[in-house]
């Protein structure tokens, strides 16, 4: 599988936060799928098909991340 590189990780998922942070599934259809682009885009770099599940995984792959730390997993 190819691994996305970690600067394209680490920007989809500040992407994501903003997003969700702001409520954008709330938002205009416009902001919506922004939201939904950048959703499917995190799941096909990580291999996955659930967003929350995408997120761990490309956290897991930017530099320091610790395999055996699951407090990402936590945060979700």
């Amino acid at each position: 599988m190819l691994m996305a590189h970690p600067a394209v990780l680490n920007d989809l998922i500040e992407q994501y936060d903003t997003l969700h942070a702001l409520q954008a599934e709330n938002g205009s259809p416009a902001v919506q799928q922004r939201m939904a682009d950048i959703s499917y885009t995190l799941c096909v770099s990580t291999g996955t098909r659930d967003v929350h599940v995408a997120l761990v995984a490309a956290r897991h792959q930017l530099p320091g991340a610790r395999p055996q730390d699951d407090s990402l997993l936590a945060a979700g």
